[in-house]
């Protein structure tokens, strides 16, 4: 639904309106349309902003319908409540990767040793969970994605690229195991109705386990799981490609929550 300046996908024209700025320069945009869309269904429905960026990433958007109650970011590794990452959350995420496989430390270690400067411009490591390489698309070795992920899956870990990031990610890092977090507290507090039916959106390969969890789901005509031709039998495809996707995933969304109860606190 947030695109970069240069994803718009053909519809320049459209009015849209600059919803993230990075260094005094304006970056992402909503179209005014789904800007109205997203404030109206935060009145009326639980929205779960869930991103991979880091908590800091994550605050440098204005997104419509804050403040949240609870967002998630990190790729599911963060909790924000009420924008403050939950440290129990945090502590549980964090035991289950030092048990389940190797540190970040060591995988930073073993991806570096497999990579050069000729083809990767950045070496990041987000929020002390995962990381990942800025790479040129055209000049990544053939094969060293699934070289990657092969390794990574015997430790624990996996790797997966969206356009010019390789992420490579642990198991316990997951936003469909977030999202359940979420929702279990929502149903707790009786925000929720037990078994009330969760919509979800997402366009990266880090998005499918989260696109499958759901009662349904939705994605876009474009991106990472388009190229990878991703579907499954709760999942609707836009029609439309680019910005003017993110306006058809909120009229879904609008759609589908006319057919559910669900309470808002």
């Amino acid at each position: 639904m947030i695109f970069s300046r240069n994803g718009f996908g053909g519809a320049e024209a459209v009015a849209k309106e600059c919803v993230e700025y990075y260094e005094g320069e304006p970056l992402s945009y909503m179209t005014t349309t789904a800007v109205a869309a997203l404030r109206e269904l935060a009145d009326i429905a639980p929205v779960i902003p869930t991103t991979t960026r880091t908590i800091e990433q994550f605050q440098r958007i204005t997104l419509p319908g804050a403040p949240w109650r609870y967002a998630i970011t990190s790729n599911g590794g963060n909790i924000l409540v009420d924008g403050i990452p939950d440290p129990a959350w945090r502590v549980a995420i964090d035991d289950q990767v030092n048990a389940s496989g190797a540190t970040l430390a060591d995988v930073g270690a073993e991806l570096r040793s497999r990579t050069d400067d000729s083809w990767v411009t950045k070496y990041r490591e987000a929020d002390e969970l995962f990381c990942y390489l800025v790479v040129l698309p055209d000049e990544v070795p053939a094969g060293f994605l699934a070289e990657w992920d092969t390794w990574c899956r015997a430790n624990g870990w996996s790797a997966s690229q969206q356009g010019r990031k390789i992420y490579t990610m642990p198991d316990a890092v997951c936003k469909s195991l977030a999202v359940a977090e979420v929702r279990r507290r929502l149903t707790e507090s009786g925000d929720l109705t037990t078994g009330a039916t969760l919509f979800t959106a997402g366009d990266g390969a880090l998005d499918a386990e989260m696109l499958k969890a759901a009662d349904a789901a939705i994605r876009p005509r474009h991106g990472e799981l388009e190229e990878l031709n991703f579907t499954a039998p709760n999942l609707t495809i836009t029609t439309a490609t680019g910005i003017l996707a993110g306006e058809e995933i909120l009229d879904w969304f609008h759609t589908a929550q006319q057919r559910v109860t669900v309470p808002v606190g």
